[in-house]
């Protein structure tokens, strides 16, 4: 067997070294702070469970990105979470069961995924988000999406966009003005996704076409839905949406595609993604859906994901206080009168340590922080 060169890790997977690891506590703590003030309380799901429990839990798709391993202790096969959202479902449907509801709970951790995207190279992960349990309404809705700007915000994220989507906005249609034959509704979604033209038509689904101009500015693509909607099937839905965009119209730029189905494929009435100033993709998505009891019943719910890294590597969590060089034989008592000041502190172990080389930005001299 081929000895692996010291220090590499399989592909996918990388040390945080300073200040990355650093702005990644940071991050994690500013939005999960925000999160606190509205109300969520944490939970910390396991890393690992049983692949039985956790695929069975997992939206469409994502089963198939699971990273097994045999369990020596029962014998079982485990896999790592590729997402935590799902594991929060299984807590609010059997932990937390008896707990009264709307039920607010976030979370934060790492997942593993079993293959990256070209967008995204890393398979691990920082995962954030919000969960409110028992509703989907216009104002739990209307929280939540609030919520979700506000921790980017936190965060340092600046010129947000909130891109709204409704999934379930063919199938609406064609049960009501613009009907359609039940075995095309999956096809005719997944054209209008492509933005194809052709293969809508193809489909002898014309009447749907108009469907793909109407995204945009939130404005604009509500106005050309109303205009397609003669027959008011979509009246609630839009009105729902212009509830919701209101109160964070000052703070997000809003966008609508109306047909986007890609990574919503367990969203129910509503979807959004997120993205940011300098941010390449998404950096995160959320929206409404249901969790599944053991008896069968289905719970509605609403909620979002962030990504962390994406905020990392944009740079976003670097703001460090500035580190003070203590020179050899500085008391402590002084040295702790600093750090209360919001200083950080190195002392000098021997003669030979150098702040400067140490990464230090001042060090003491006459009971003064001077800068190097």
């Amino acid at each position: 067997m081929t000895t692996l060169p010291p220090g590499l890790l399989p592909e996918g997977l990388r040390d945080r070294l300073p200040p990355e690891a650093g702005a990644a506590s940071r991050l994690l703590r500013a939005v999960q702070d925000c999160m606190h003030g509205f109300g969520y309380e944490r939970v910390s799901p396991p890393m690992a469970e049983f692949e039985e429990g956790l695929a069975g839990r997992l939206k469409a798709g994502q089963g198939r990105d699971l990273l097994r391993i045999v369990d020596p202790v029962s014998r079982r096969t485990l896999a790592l979470r590729p997402d935590i959202t799902a594991q929060v479902g299984r807590i609010a449907a059997t932990r937390l069961a008896h707990r009264p509801r709307p039920l607010r709970l976030c979370y934060g951790g790492a997942i593993l995924k079993l293959h990256a995207t070209q967008l995204r190279p890393e398979r691990e992960l920082l995962q954030v988000g919000a969960e409110l349990i028992g509703t989907d309404t216009v104002p739990a809705v209307r929280e939540i999406l609030r919520l979700a700007v506000d921790a980017l915000a936190a965060a340092g994220v600046e010129d947000i966009t909130v891109d709204l989507t409704l999934p379930d906005l063919v199938q609406t249609l064609a049960e009501t003005s613009l009907p359609i034959s039940a075995d095309k509704v999956e096809q005719v979604r997944a054209e209008l996704d492509e933005k194809d033209a052709g293969a809508i038509s193809a489909l002898g689904a014309e009447a749907y076409l108009p469907l793909i101009g109407a995204a945009g500015p939130f404005d604009t693509a509500m106005e050309k839905l109303r205009a397609i909607d003669d027959g008011g099937a979509l009246k609630t839905r839009l009105d729902a949406l212009e509830e919701i965009a209101g109160p964070i119209a000052g703070k997000a730029a809003l966008t609508l595609d109306p047909t986007e189905r890609h990574g919503f494929e367990y969203q129910s009435w509503v979807g959004f993604s997120l993205f940011g100033k300098g941010i390449s993709g998404e950096i995160g998505r959320g929206g409404s859906y249901t969790i599944l009891h053991q008896d069968g019943a289905e719970e509605s719910a609403v909620g979002f994901s962030l990504y962390i890294d994406p905020l990392i590597d944009a740079g976003l969590g670097r703001r460090d206080a500035p580190r003070l060089f203590l020179p050899l034989g500085t008391p402590d008592n002084e040295a702790a009168a600093w750090r209360e000041q919001g200083w950080r502190t190195v002392a000098a172990l021997s003669e030979s340590d150098g702040g400067e080389a140490l990464g230090c930005t001042h060090h003491l001299i006459d009971g003064e922080a001077r800068p190097y």
